[in-house]
């Protein structure tokens, strides 16, 4: 679930191996006793019973070079500002990398999907149908400041997150959860209520961060607040320094209880971690070019494909190189805001949406780098495809009986984009635009502009925070108003941006987003795609409100087994693009990255992520050479 918009001496380590040892024995008969109980008792849970990847045993994650060095810092760069270290508020905005110090009782990994491995305990305990779940947390779990970490902070941080939580967050969960209670300080139980679907359920509640209790109640804190005091957690990373809103610097936490903790090893490699903020992309783009910072992931494709000719790249002191990845589509889209009234008639939408055309963006603007976005989950198996399969629709067909949804959503094929032709306007896809705007009653006047019956100009506003992407909107806006619709462009700060798409505000015509998905999808969809919380989510920031979505979320939570789940967010998958709440964007499956040649990363990277601030790491050799030859400022 989205929770937002990261020893002693030798003869005591024998006897602490000693005690270890007997530990696990107990162990082992505990699990076996459990078992015919019908309890599982595990390292790691994942989504539909399978085994985990990571045996109880083992050492490291694959991907991991568990020798890497430790020391160094890697910065990177985001735009606009911070004014909140609060990551968990939409009051303020949170700096870059506001959620590093906090940690949860449960974490995944980047080359494994629908698994939860133990973090902050050693074991879980749960019943075959999932309806609770214990939390044997680990004593040595420590907050930053050495205070020990304790059930009372995993049950006082849920209740806070109930109370003061992200409304559509809380909204879900409360209806989810019955409650936390305390079973000793080192076990804590969360119980769910009964009637709902509880496949992902232990891992949600494992997934919240924990924080301390003593400080926030001591320091008068409030989750709700923009504040520029961090929570104290007990991640790896703590504060270091920074300027406001042009720089922050989180620093490696010598004393970090987990450091040792095979599923750490090889990890946290970074001394510090920098961000630098810059105004526009262009101006962040010189900034590396300078040596102000030393990572980036391009997402420019004109950058990429024309600007990396400066003298670092060429002497080889710039790395300039593709990564493969494996990950889904990002969703990105232009997103309607469908509360307004001009935008509840889906032919408008559609027809809106023909006017974009990507194929001439793509090989005019993006060099070829990118493939059209078609599905919520694009780029996985679980993207609908053609007419829907016999599965699918004993799925869809309850809700065709009863009338939420047509007929037609039976034999059609899922909804793709229209494919444009080589020139900015295509003609074809006008004269369609036309004639679904001239059917939904918006009708063109003598001067050129079309108009409902009512006499209201179909005004559309893009509101954009990004220079780099008026290159994009502007012929976009263009083909608009070949069609007759007032369509232009508001230029805005992040600040503007936030006031104005955050709720209750929902000011806003059309901006770019993201269509959000999980890959394995479960009540997350209700943040994003759900009807109860379209007014007060931070995620659905279209403002769904369907019928058909609200049951098709409740079949994919309720689904269980992989296949099953498939079938059912395919299903969803389809009904959502029939919505038409967006104009999909683009993607492309690899990493454009750029860096200074002092950092080393596994020869295999996993297929989720490209890993640079979690497993790379910094030679120092290659770093003490660069600073000789004054590349750094």
């Amino acid at each position: 679930m989205a929770v937002v918009r990261a020893k002693a001496i030798d003869g005591g380590f024998v006897r602490w191996a000693g005690a270890g040892f007997l530990a696990l024995v107990l162990a082992g008969f505990a699990v076996a006793a459990r078992a015919e109980d019908g309890v599982t008792v595990s390292h790691a849970i994942t989504t539909f019973g399978d085994p985990p990847k990571y045996p109880a045993d083992f050492q490291h994650l694959d991907y991991v070079n568990p020798d890497a060095p430790k020391g160094g810092e890697i910065s990177i760069w985001t735009s606009g500002g911070f004014d909140s270290l609060n990551p968990y508020s939409v009051k303020g905005r949170a700096a870059a990398l506001a959620s590093a110090p906090y940690e949860s009782i449960l974490t995944g990994t980047s080359d494994e999907i629908g698994t939860s491995y133990c973090l902050l305990c050693t074991t879980m305990e749960y019943p075959a149908d999932r309806s609770w779940v214990i939390f044997n947390l680990r004593p040595e779990a420590k907050f930053s400041d050495g205070t020990p970490l304790t059930a009372e902070d995993v049950v006082f941080s849920y209740n806070v997150f109930l109370e003061k939580g992200l409304t559509d967050f809380r909204t879900i969960f409360g209806q989810q959860v019955q409650g936390a209670e305390i079973l000793d300080p080192h076990r804590v139980k969360f119980t769910f209520k009964p009637g709902v679907p509880t496949r992902d359920l232990p891992a949600s509640v494992g997934g919240l961060s924990v924080f301390s209790k003593a400080q926030y109640e001591r320091e008068g804190l409030d989750l709700e607040e923009s504040s520029m005091k961090p929570f104290l957690g007990s991640g790896p990373y703590v504060l270091d320094k920074l300027d406001m809103s042009k720089s922050i610097t989180w620093k490696l936490n010598p004393d970090y209880w987990g450091k040792d903790l095979p599923i750490n090893r090889g990890r946290n490699n970074f001394d510090r971690i920098r961000v630098e903020y810059y105004g526009d992309y262009q101006a962040a783009f010189e900034g590396f070019k300078a040596g102000n910072y030393t990572f980036r992931n391009e997402a420019s494709s004109i950058t990429w494909a024309t600007g990396y000719d400066f003298p670092a790249v060429a002497s080889g002191q710039v790395i300039k190189t593709e990564l493969p990845s494996g990950a889904k589509a990002s969703g990105q889209a232009f997103l309607f805001n469908l509360r307004k009234e001009k935008f509840q008639d889906p032919r408008v939408r559609e027809a809106l949406g023909m006017m974009f055309n990507f194929e001439w963006s793509n090989q005019t603007l993006f060099y070829a780098l990118y493939a059209r976005i078609n599905s919520v989950w694009e780029n996985t198996d679980m993207a609908a495809t053609g007419v829907p399969s016999p599965d699918e629709a004993a799925i869809l067909q309850p809700l065709v009986d009863d009338g939420t949804l047509p007929a037609s959503i039976l034999t059609d094929e899922a909804v793709v984009a229209p494919v444009s032709g080589e020139r900015q306007l295509d003609r074809k896809n006008l004269r369609a635009a036309s004639a679904l705007l001239d059917e939904a009653g918006w009708t063109v006047g003598d001067d050129g502009i079309r108009r409902n019956a009512k006499g209201e100009t179909l005004r559309v506003e893009f509101l954009n925070d990004s220079p780099s992407f008026d290159r994009v909107i502007t012929p976009y806006i263009e083909n608009l108003k070949a069609l007759g619709v007032d369509a232009y462009m508001t230029t805005v700060d992040d600040a503007q941006m936030e006031s104005r798409t955050r709720p209750p505000a929902y000011d806003f015509d059309m901006i770019t987003g993201n269509a959000r998905s999980d890959y394995i999808p479960g009540s997350d969809l209700k943040q994003y795609y759900g009807s109860a919380t379209s007014d007060v989510s931070a995620f659905n920031l279209m403002g769904l409100k369907s019928p058909a979505v609200d049951r098709l979320i409740d079949v994919v939570m309720a689904a269980d087994s992989n296949d099953k789940m498939k079938v059912a967010t395919r299903a969803l998958d389809r009904v959502l693009r029939a919505e038409r709440f967006w104009v999909p964007q683009w993607y492309k499956n690899k990493h454009t990255v750029a860096y200074y040649d002092m950092y080393e990363h596994p020869a295999e990277l996993p297929p989720y992520s490209s890993g640079e601030l979690d497993f790379w790491w910094y030679n120092a050799e290659k770093g003490e050479a660069l600073k000789a030859a004054g590349v750094f400022k």
